[in-house]
C-alpha cells in the first residue's frame, strides 16, 4: 500500500504519518506538502530518510507538479489534509483559502480520477456547520446537520467537501469525508491557541484571549484523529462523510486557566482582547455514527491529553521557539540546498 499524505509536514498530517509508520510499517508513504508558514519540515525529522518515506515540496493548486508526483508514486490512497486553517488568516485574506482549500482539492481529485486512486479521504472540519447556541446543551453536530459557514476559511472546507461528494457520485470516485472537531498534540503550530497560550505562559507574555473567552469547543487529541482516518480507509463505506469528535467540550477561558495551573503560572497573565469576527459560539460533535458503524471512540480524557501536551511543548522547546523567531522556514533550504 503506498499513501500520498498532502499537508503531511503540518500538525495533523506529520502525527498521521507517525500514526501510521507505527501502526503499518510495511506501507510506503509520501509526503507532499508546500512547507507555506504552518509547514515545517523539522517536525517529520525522524522520518525523513528513511525506508517507506518521501518527501516532495509542491503545490496542490499546482496542477503540473501534482499529475507528474501522482505518475511517478502511482499512489493506492490519497489522504488530503492541505489547507489553509488559520480562521483569523482567512478574515485578512479570503483569496488564498480559496485557491488551496477549493482549487487545490480539485487538482488532487481530477489527479485521483487520470490516475485510477482506490482511495481519496478528504480531511475536514466541524466548522463547516456554523456554530451551536450555548444555552442548547443538548444539541450537537451530525453528519446530517446543514452545512452553515461563518467564515472564509469554513466556507472554503465546506465547498471541498462538497466538491468530493459531486466528484463521487458524477465520476464514482471512491471518495471519504471526515470532520473532525478541534485538535490539539504535538507538533501543533503555535498561532492556535493551546500551544500559543503554552507558549506564551513560558515566556511569561500575556495570554490574549478572545472576549470573554465563553466560545466552546469539542477537544480531540490528535492520535484519536488519526486513529479514526486509519479506520476510515480501512472500513468506511464510500461516499460517506464521518464526524469525528472528542466528548471533550471546554470554554476557552477553562482551557487557558487549565494551562496556566499545570505550568504553575498566574492568572493575571490573562488579557482579553477584542473579539474576532464572526466568532462561533458552540462546536459540538455527536460521534456515535463513527462508533456504531467503525467501532470508534476517542481513548484520550482531555486531563491527560493536555499534560502530554504541555510536557511535550517543554521537552521541545528549540521545536516551537524557532518558528516564533522564523528559524524554521529556512530547514528546507538548509537541508537541500545543495542537494
Amino acid at each position: 500500500m503506498k499513501i500520498l499524505v498532502t499537508g503531511g509536514a503540518g500538525f495533523i498530517g506529520s502525527n498521521f504519518i507517525f500514526h501510521m509508520r507505527e501502526k503499518h510499517p510495511a506501507y510506503e508513504l509520501v509526503c507532499l506538502d508546500k512547507l507555506t508558514y504552518a509547514g515545517n519540515l523539522e517536525t517529520l525529522g525522524s522520518v525523513m530518510g528513511r525506508p517507506g518515506f518521501r518527501f516532495i515540496r509542491a503545490d496542490i493548486a499546482d496542477r503540473e507538479a501534482v499529475y507528474g508526483i501522482f505518475a511517478a508514486e502511482q499512489p493506492d490512497v490519497v489522504v488530503n489534509f492541505a489547507a489553509e486553517s488559520h480562521v483569523d488568516r482567512s478574515i485578512e485574506n479570503p483569496a488564498v483559502f480559496l485557491e488551496t482549500n477549493v482549487m487545490g482539492t480539485q487538482v488532487l481529485l481530477d489527479a485521483c480520477r487520470e490516475y485510477g486512486v482506490q482511495r481519496y479521504h478528504q480531511v475536514s472540519t466541524d466548522e463547516v456547520y456554523g456554530d451551536l447556541p450555548l444555552d442548547r446543551p443538548d444539541l450537537f453536530f451530525t453528519e446530517q446537520t446543514p452545512l452553515h459557514t461563518s467564515s472564509p476559511y469554513s466556507a472554503s472546507k465546506a465547498a471541498a467537501d462538497l466538491l468530493c461528494s459531486a466528484y463521487q457520485r458524477t465520476y464514482h470516485l471512491p471518495i471519504t469525508i471526515s470532520r473532525c472537531s478541534n485538535n490539539y498534540g504535538p507538533c501543533q503550530f503555535p498561532e492556535k491557541l493551546i500551544p500559543l497560550m503554552i507558549a506564551n505562559a513560558l515566556s511569561d507574555k500575556p495570554l490574549p484571549v478572545y472576549g470573554e473567552g465563553l466560545n466552546v469547543r469539542d477537544w480531540l487529541y490528535v492520535e484519536d484523529h488519526c486513529a479514526a482516518i486509519d479506520l476510515i480507509l480501512e472500513r468506511g463505506q464510500v461516499g460517506q462523510v464521518y464526524n469525528i469528535g472528542g466528548h471533550n467540550e471546554m470554554k476557552n477561558i477553562d482551557i487557558v486557566r487549565r494551562i496556566l495551573a499545570i505550568l504553575g503560572k498566574p492568572e493575571s497573565l490573562i488579557t482579553h482582547v477584542t473579539d474576532r469576527k464572526g466568532h462561533d459560539m458552540r462546536y459540538a460533535i455527536d460521534p456515535s455514527f463513527i462508533h456504531r458503524e467503525l467501532g470508534w471512540l476517542p481513548e484520550t480524557r482531555f486531563e491527560e491529553g493536555i499534560q502530554w501536551t504541555v510536557q511535550w511543548y517543554l521537552d521541545n522547546r528549540a521545536w516551537w521557539e524557532n518558528i516564533i523567531s522564523g528559524e524554521y522556514q529556512d530547514y528546507y533550504e538548509r537541508m537541500y540546498a545543495n542537494r
